[in-house]
């Protein structure tokens, strides 16, 4: 059998197919699902008074997808309530996942699923096995809506016998927060988003039980669904999810809470058991939501760097939650500890972690504090804001979190268009995007030889 010989000559210029990586088909869906979004928020009917600009239209588009919260205008006086259902379909679009949402949808109808089908939508879940995936978009579906239901009915309830709304109002109030907070989101139909209710447990509670809960991840919510009874059996990820979880909403309280005690105009003006209720509020919202029970403008510049930490870090990884990732993070930290205590293996909670999550984490924590840091300079040189407020406005869109000190509506367009692509880049991630957008590369063949620079 003869083979066919290629007749393209060494070193011509011939064109090489791109290929539609799972990455690259997530990251081509999420921008046609945007543009949808901008497409739709631009109509008259969306707005209550003029027609949204097409810019006001895409941030609030971004903002919506990237389940961030950032905003140019005012949500419940800008919006009508046809571009707030718009903004909230979008929230649970881009919390589900552009194609674990569509593999759903195919699911439902055909019943089957193709190989790439499932390869995306592992790319998408982060799930273990190909074969999962049917199960696991189906868990996570099952779960959201249970989660939302039961929320927005706690929520509803309360608008309605608490606070006089109509028995409708409060119903379609309590479905938009339960989607807003379980997809980490922190779009809010009221003008000061929490601070009405920052000392109402069963307004803030219901909706930081669902953010922490959206921000555990996909993986770590179904393993506890199934494995809740047997702790020994947990994966690392879930193990370090759920331990970084508790020990940042621990630590940020406390500093939160220590740091705002006194200030008059943010906790200083509650009572005890409302500041730290409030505190705890705030604790929460940097894993990634943006709803704020106190006013972030009027916060210490202390307060703000906590917040940032918090943002910076996000929640657990495949799931609505936004930053490096608690895992990201406590592979960091457990490098370091194996460094400074000379050990061979980086080891985390009694298993051994293999170099190629090393360079993951590491390659994750660089991209994302470059991208930071150049664009906070760049914004720096576009406003007339200082570096706090730029520093925080930029990590707060990164991390797709949506807590803003107040100058989102002021920045220049070009600020602005700069925060878009930090929330598109955040949702997707950095090494998702970059895979999405680089070109395929064949696999080295050969090694290069080792020499050790000297490190410090």
């Amino acid at each position: 059998m003869t083979r066919r010989r290629s007749t393209a000559l060494p070193g011509s210029l011939t064109p090489r197919r791109v290929v539609l990586t799972p990455g690259r088909v997530i990251a081509l869906s999420f921008g046609v699902v945007l543009a949808l979004g901008t497409a739709l928020l631009s109509l008259p009917a969306a707005t209550q008074g003029r027609s949204a600009t097409f810019m006001e239209a895409l941030f609030t588009a971004t903002s919506a997808l990237c389940v961030t919260g950032h905003i140019v205008v005012d949500t419940p006086t800008f919006w009508s309530p046809f571009g707030q259902v718009v903004i909230m379909v979008l929230i649970q679009i881009g919390g589900f996942g552009v194609m674990s949402l569509a593999t759903l949808l195919g699911l439902l109808v055909a019943r089957r699923l193709g190989l790439r089908t499932r390869l995306t939508a592992v790319s998408e879940t982060h799930t273990v096995a190909v074969g999962d995936v049917r199960r696991v978009l189906l868990g996570v579906a099952i779960i959201a809506l249970i989660t939302e239901v039961v929320v927005a009915t706690m929520l509803a309830g309360r608008f309605w016998l608490g606070y006089g709304e109509s028995f409708g109002n409060a119903l379609w109030l309590g479905a938009f927060h339960a989607v807003s907070s379980f997809n980490n989101a922190g779009f809010a139909l009221f003008s000061d988003s929490l601070i009405s209710f920052a000392t109402d447990p069963l307004i803030c509670l219901p909706i930081c039980a669902a953010i922490i809960l959206g921000g555990l991840g996909f993986p770590v919510i179904m393993e506890l669904w199934r494995q809740y009874r047997f702790p020994r059996r947990w994966t690392l990820n879930t193990i370090t999810v759920l331990v970084g979880s508790a020990v940042l909403l621990v630590a940020g309280t406390i500093a939160l809470t220590a740091l705002e005690w006194s200030n008059p105009a943010t906790l200083g003006a509650m009572d005890p058991a409302g500041r730290l209720l409030a505190g705890f509020t705030m604790s929460v919202m940097p894993r990634t939501a943006g709803f704020n029970s106190i006013d972030v403008s009027q916060m210490l510049p202390e307060s703000w760097f906590v917040t940032d930490i918090l943002m910076f870090i996000g929640g657990g990884p495949a799931g609505t939650a936004g930053g490096v990732k608690i895992t990201t993070f406590a592979v960091l930290l457990f490098i370091v500890l194996a460094e400074l205590r000379g050990d061979t293996a980086v080891n985390m909670f009694g298993k051994r972690l293999p170099r190629s999550t090393h360079r993951e984490a590491l390659t994750v924590a660089l991209l994302s504090v470059a991208l930071v840091v150049g664009s906070t300079l760049a914004i720096m040189l576009l406003s007339p804001f200082g570096f706090d407020r730029v520093f925080f406005e930029v990590i707060s869109a990164f991390a797709t979190v949506g807590l803003s000190t107040g100058i989102t509506a002021d920045l220049p367009a070009l600020a602005q268009l700069i925060l878009i692509l930090l929330m598109f880049t955040g949702r997707l991630g950095p090494v998702l995007l970059g895979a999405a957008l680089a070109l395929t590369r064949e696999k080295r063949m050969y090694e290069l030889p080792k020499e050790r620079p000297i490190i410090g």
